[in-house]
């Protein structure tokens, strides 16, 4: 039976880098993952999305070309090739880390994890072919997803966020059903690409965790692009006829369309069992404690399958603390462990235009300090955004007013999803808006729109009447 000090249940974002990590302490660690490493991120997630957002993005500015001076005719568009880069894109980031994989000769074991039991003071790994034992265990199987009573993919006609990554030819009408995060970039891609998009969402605003103003400007966005929004709407009644999808809202409005999205979540991944009667809460999330800890001692969870917050980042993020929790015990370190506010985890989305937020949004930011203040500042009057030929959207930042903290940044515009950084960096540290006088902003950068966002906290912007 081979035994090791660490097993990695599930080779994703938060499995893969937290096993790395490891072996850079020099702990015995092995990985346990049925499929590539990666995950869903890597494999049918993050990066072959992010991929295809190129293609979208690279058709609109060609289509809009004219206006730089520049003639484009017959604009054509061979889906099989973009998925063929697609493919080739992730395989290659994929590969990457399994080269890192072999040349740090850190196992990984492609079997999959049927049963965990308490073995002593050890854990014993039961796959479909072997057992194994381990000191330590750390859970990160990550999330599926989620399907509804009355719709389940078929993957064909209703597909799954993973199902739409592998359709061979470009759909003339697609039906995303849910307006989150998922569903709106593969909206906003698809209508790029030249697919007649509408969108069904079942609540009153587009991503509903976002800053109330975010939200209305991207519904704006995607209205402006030729994508039909129904809000507050749900399907009540949906059939597959002559391979077209017919459905029919709760408004008594009705579509046909040739492929449905449906996105409306995700769950978490627990395919193995585990005799601790005490390890989930009522939605099937692995309980942990500021630690990352299972009630099972010993045995930690990272990622999505503790529904902290279910992003690539966050899981790595809480992979890495837990490396140097072990580095602690078992090699008798003494680092300094971080922790992780939620609210102040980055979360983008890849619709055009882009968004960034990080922090409190203006609603929950009021019902917590009462009293803040909102900076603002429009691309329209960003020299950068003008040359780009992008100048929708704005950066909007808030604070508290008595701390002069900076407590949120939300973005929607140009390079967003890159220009967030800078609110992880100032709210990570607690800046104050005043701490930022001693910034210098680059010019002419996108950039110089957090500066000045941040200046009009005291109405001081600029370039803003």
């Amino acid at each position: 039976m081979n035994k090791y000090s660490v097993a990695v249940v599930g080779g994703g974002p938060g499995g893969y880098v937290t096993a790395i990590r490891l072996k850079q302490y020099n702990i015995d660690v092995a990985v346990f993952e049925k499929e590539r490493l990666g995950g869903v991120c890597l494999n049918h997630g993050c990066i072959p999305t992010k991929a295809l957002v190129k293609n979208a993005d690279l058709v609109s500015e060609i289509k809009n070309s004219a206006e730089f001076g520049i003639t484009t005719e017959n604009l054509q568009i061979d889906f099989p090739k973009i998925m063929k880069r697609k493919g080739e894109v992730t395989d290659k980031l994929v590969s990457g880390v399994e080269f890192i994989f072999k040349k740090r000769k850190i196992p990984v074991i492609d079997e999959n994890v049927k049963t965990i039991l308490k073995d002593g003071e050890k854990y014993k790994i039961l796959t479909s072919q072997n057992e194994y034992l381990a000191d330590y265990v750390i859970l990160t199987t990550g999330s599926i997803p989620k399907e509804l009573p009355s719709l389940k993919f078929d993957g064909k006609n209703i597909l799954s966020s993973r199902d739409i990554l592998q359709i061979s030819e470009l759909p003339k009408k697609l039906v995303v059903i849910g307006g989150g995060v998922i569903g709106c970039e593969f909206a906003s891609i698809f209508n790029q690409l030249g697919t007649e998009v509408e969108i069904v969402e079942f609540l009153p605003k587009l991503i509903f965790n976002e800053d109330n103003e975010i939200s209305k400007r991207l519904a704006m966005a995607l209205k402006k692009s030729g994508i039909k929004l129904h809000l507050k709407s749900y399907v009540e009644k949906l059939e597959v006829v002559s391979d077209k999808v017919k459905l029919i809202l709760n408004t008594g409005k009705q579509i046909t369309a040739d492929k449905v999205l449906l996105s409306v979540g995700r769950i978490p991944n627990l395919s193995f069992q585990f005799d601790e009667p005490d390890l989930t809460d009522k939605k099937g999330f692995i309980k942990i404690d500021e630690n990352f800890q299972t009630s099972a001692k010993n045995v930690f969870a990272v990622g999505d399958i503790t529904g902290k917050l279910m992003l690539a980042h966050t899981a790595s993020k809480q992979g890495l603390i837990v490396a140097d929790i072990l580095d602690n015990l078992i090699n008798g370190k003494n680092h300094k462990l971080p922790h992780i506010e939620y609210a102040n985890v980055p979360r983008c989305t890849f619709t055009n235009p882009e968004i960034g937020s990080i922090g409190l949004t203006e609603e929950t930011a009021r019902k917590k300090y009462g009293e803040i203040l909102v900076g603002k500042f429009p691309f329209t009057a960003n020299g950068k955004a003008l040359g780009l030929g992008e100048t929708f959207g704005f950066v909007k930042v808030i604070a508290a007013a008595e701390s002069k903290k900076i407590v949120g940044m939300h973005i929607i515009g140009p390079q967003a999803t890159e220009l967030i950084a800078q609110g992880a960096i100032l709210i990570g540290m607690q800046a104050t808006f005043e701490d930022v006088r001693n910034i210098v902003f680059a010019h002419p950068t996108l950039s110089e729109s957090t500066m000045e966002a941040i200046e009009d906290l005291e109405k001081l912007a600029i370039h803003k009447l």
